[in-house]
């Protein structure tokens, strides 16, 4: 029997549970996974939590979507794929799991030199990233403002930015600035008198505004900053997007992301794993959780804990 977290009401950490489910069997078109490490994101504690909507709960509900870990088995007409290959998955809800079957898809292949962990940590924060980024047609003559820098989707947009040759500015607190300057942003600190501090740091002004924070602070500086509000995205607060103008990818919003957001988000983890490969591309890991501690790591996650929280079957 297979393992996996589980929750069968709407709560707190407290309603975690490890149990036993069947060994899952690949169906067509699906790929059986022995999990290796499943990644901990924001959107799990929230959906648990009842805070973003979800359907109602009428049978035991995994958590969790991304994970990495080796090829048990393939259903009838997945190509490309063979038992014992290391891979990537993404969009598939139960990566808190010993096992699972996954639409191939959503499953990349892991090249050498990137491990399990750093392959659970991309998905959700990675595709974030660099859709934002190619959804704000970010490029060379660009002076980017992200402002939350130092979380697992800004430090992904900063890296992405840079590829294009932005230059890149990025709110942070005191502790976590030489992270963003290790990536090669101009670390701003954020607080009273942030708008100030933007403008003494690029004096020509910024072109493009990314809003991974989701506080006060952020969207009145933002709209402060930069007119052209087209150029101005949040990840967060996409409830409130449409009240001031901006756009919003996700966080929220009752505008579903588009088909190409959505293809853009799939996209950004085999280009991932590829510059992680070649010693471009740099993620930060944080505490490892074994599973029967899932309910430690959403806690972790929810109060802010540095780095990619990872959950270990």
């Amino acid at each position: 029997m297979a393992k996996a977290i589980q929750y069968t009401e709407f709560g707190g950490p407290e309603v975690l549970t490890l149990n036993e489910i069947p060994d899952p069997e690949p169906g067509p078109g699906q790929v059986h996974i022995r999990v290796e490490a499943a990644g901990v994101n924001p959107i799990d504690w929230k959906l648990r939590e009842g805070i973003r909507a979800s359907a109602e709960i009428t049978k035991p509900r995994g958590t969790g979507t991304d994970g990495a870990g080796h090829v048990v088995a393939t259903g009838e007409g997945v190509d490309g794929f063979r038992p014992g290959d290391p891979v990537v998955f993404t969009g598939r809800l139960g990566a808190y799991a010993t096992d699972i079957a996954v639409d191939a898809d959503k499953v990349f292949g892991r090249p050498a030199g990137v491990t399990a962990s750093q392959g659970a940590a991309l998905g959700v924060p990675i595709g974030t990233a660099y859709q934002a980024v190619r959804s704000l047609a970010v490029r060379a003559d660009d002076t980017l403002l992200i402002h939350g820098g130092s979380g697992s989707v800004g430090q992904a947009a900063i890296q992405f930015a840079l590829l294009t040759g932005a230059r890149v500015l990025a709110t942070t607190s005191e502790a976590r600035a030489p992270r963003v300057a290790d990536l090669g942003a101009d670390p701003v600190a954020y607080g009273d008198g942030l708008a100030g501090r933007v403008r003494d740091a690029a004096p020509d002004g910024v072109t493009v505004i990314l809003d991974c924070a989701g506080t006060d602070e952020a969207l009145e500086t933002s709209v402060e900053l930069l007119e052209d509000r087209s150029r101005i995205a949040t990840i967060v607060r996409g409830a409130d997007a449409a009240g001031l103008g901006i756009r919003a990818f996700g966080g929220g919003s009752p505008e579903p992301l588009t088909d190409q957001q959505n293809a853009w988000r799939l996209e950004a983890v085999p280009v991932a794993l590829a510059l992680i490969a070649a010693g471009r591309f740099s993620v930060e890991l944080g505490e490892h959780y074994p599973l029967e501690r899932a309910a430690d790591a959403q806690r972790a996650s929810r109060e802010g804990a540095p780095g990619k929280l990872i959950v270990v079957p």
